[in-house]
């Protein structure tokens, strides 16, 4: 019984495929693949974002008036006055190309004109520890009263009282302390290197936030236009199921999955846009301006021929990698300071006193000159300054371990971005290959469909393989370049003027060599201070590896291809 219903059913099929309206719904179908329309055309999704002018908190106070920052006389602090005041600027133009993104947060990014501030700071520990070097001088002074009274017999008192006035001059000049001021001023040294290298991974890593709010936000636009390509694709469709279901050439379950699919295909570009508008933000926050119309990235080459020359270059130059090497000279001046706070020290001093014969009057004066050479050395301490010396050297020991992990870490990114790179590249062309037949397999489908060779299903599903590899070859396109910007930052060149030709560079350097003998005495100081270094063992060589996993590298998994251009793949499907 189930089976000549079955035919009875089909025949019914049989016999609406010979009404009129069915016979011009399909003679009016097209027969061949570029006769197949895909709607409109879609117009490609901006990346311009549309900003909004934020007014200030009110506040109850009257506005103070922009406070003027005196910059150093030796030289530049930033390559440009942007952190030398800090007033209201005015509202600063769309991006629309990566070198304007890179040249905007390179001069204004309040994260690394922060850590520039903190690099700075860090230069004045330096004269602070070296001033130990050179004699000081305190005074003092005092105006006294003084009463007495003393019982000379039982019931009678004798007494006197009176003011006096006294002043004093200490002059102290440490000669040879046996480390300790050269153990200070070597970690202070250290301190500063440590925090240029950290102002240098900062750098890095600000630029690399660039890359990918600038990349992603092309992406995300591309997304938002691939979405709207493939609802515009879908609704064509539905309208040509509509038509046919309207003749009873189609049944209501394939209508239904075509509007599934339409609701599912709004639904992404809802999401899409929402996505778009989150990298905008995002481009504001770490550019410092609102993106425009952006051009296609034209930065970030790999200079490197092989994987093997990023690996060396690295170790030399990358900031992770210095920074933990400046880490590890830090400690180990702590570890010989620590040693030698046991040993004894030798200075000079000399007192001048100026005060009164009598404690009750100034009538009559005295003056005292002393110099001393004085000879400190710890002998007891239960075991104070023997504990800190350990403690002190198994700190240096687990930074000297650090450098070790510095050297996993960054070989194992040069690798990992390595490989993206390469894997990226190879893999574009078959994305786009696999778009062109995801395309020619739609538009054949569609004809088979019409022609009664193919479901309703089959023809969605093939929309959706379209949909899927697009997007896949955008991501891909994207992930390349980000994989770009991450090599380079592992490898320690992704850094504003090495990228940007003509862009004025911050000098760390320059501002640490114009404060560091601020307050020397000539020829004094770097005397005293080379004598005292004798005590101490080296603290300014690098350390060498201790672990036998950081000698080694991967090699690349992949041959590295020659950089795409970064478009949209082509596709008929953008076409009216």
């Amino acid at each position: 019984m189930a089976f000549s219903r079955r035919v009875v059913l089909l025949a019914g099929c049989a016999a609406c495929a010979a009404t009129p309206a069915l016979a011009q719904v399909r003679q009016q179908a097209p027969q061949s693949v570029e006769a197949i329309a895909f709607g409109p055309p879609v117009e490609p999704r901006s990346t311009t974002a549309s900003p909004v002018s934020v007014p200030p908190v009110a506040s109850n106070r009257a506005p103070a008036g922009p406070r003027d920052y005196r910059p150093d006389n030796g030289g530049p602090l930033s390559g440009l006055p942007y952190d030398r005041k800090a007033p209201v600027s005015p509202p600063i133009a769309p991006i629309t190309t990566l070198t304007e993104a890179i040249t905007l947060a390179y001069r204004t990014n309040p994260q690394l004109l922060s850590a520039r501030a903190t690099a700075r700071s860090a230069d004045f520990r330096v004269p602070q520890a070296r001033s130990a070097f050179g004699p000081t001088l305190s005074a003092n002074g005092a105006y006294t009263f003084t009463r007495t009274r003393a019982e000379v017999l039982p019931g009678q008192f004798a007494g006197a009282r009176g003011w006096t006035s006294t002043a004093s001059l200490i002059l102290n000049q440490p000669v040879f302390t046996f480390g300790r001021n050269a153990a200070a001023e070597a970690q202070a040294i250290a301190g500063s290197q440590y925090q240029r290298d950290v102002l240098r991974v900062t750098e890095a890593q600000v630029l690399s936030n660039v890359v990918d709010v600038y990349v992603s936000t092309l992406r995300d636009a591309q997304a938002v236009t691939i979405a709207r390509e493939n609802l515009s694709l879908l609704e064509r469709q539905l309208s040509d199921n509509q038509k046919r279901y309207d003749v009873r050439d189609l049944t209501q379950t394939d209508l239904d999955q075509t509007r599934t699919r339409v609701e599912f295909g709004r639904a992404q570009l809802v999401t899409a846009e929402g996505q778009l508008g989150i990298s905008q933000a995002s481009f504001l926050q770490y550019v410092g301006a609102p993106p425009g119309d952006l051009a296609p990235p034209d930065l970030l080459d790999i200079r490197f021929a092989n994987i093997e020359a990023a690996y060396v270059y690295a170790e030399a130059n990358s900031g992770l990698i210095r920074a933990a090497n400046a880490r590890e000279k830090i400690s180990r001046a702590s570890l010989e300071l620590a040693r030698a706070d046991s040993r004894p020290r030798v200075d000079l001093r000399g007192t001048a006193d100026y005060g009164s014969v009598s404690s009750y009057t100034d009538d009559l004066r005295t003056t005292q000159l002393i110099g001393q050479v004085v000879l400190s050395q710890p002998i007891l301490d239960s075991g104070l300054r023997r504990a800190r010396v350990d403690e002190a050297r198994e700190a240096n020991q687990s930074d000297w371990r650090l450098l070790d992990t510095s050297l996993r870490e960054t070989r194992s990114a040069i690798a990992s971005a390595w490989d993206q790179v390469a894997a990226s590249r190879a893999s574009l062309a078959g994305y786009q290959a696999a778009i062109d037949a995801a395309e020619r397999a739609y538009q054949g489908a569609v004809l088979q469909q019409r022609a009664g060779d193919r479901s309703t299903l089959d023809v969605l599903d093939l929309a959706r393989d379209l949909l899927t590899v697009r997007t896949t070859y955008n991501a891909t396109l994207a992930n390349e370049y980000l994989a770009r910007a991450a090599l380079l930052a592992a490898a320690g060149m992704l850094e504003g003027p090495m990228i940007v030709q003509g862009l004025a560079p911050y000098d760390a350097d320059e501002h640490f060599e114009h404060v560091r003998r601020r307050g020397d005495i000539p020829l004094l100081t770097p005397a005293l201070s080379g004598l005292d270094g004798v005590a101490n063992r080296n603290t300014q060589a690098d350390r060498y590896s201790r672990d036998a996993g950081a000698a080694l590298a991967v090699d690349a998994a992949l041959p590295l291809p020659s950089a795409p251009v970064f478009a949209p793949a082509t596709s008929s499907a953008a076409k009216p």
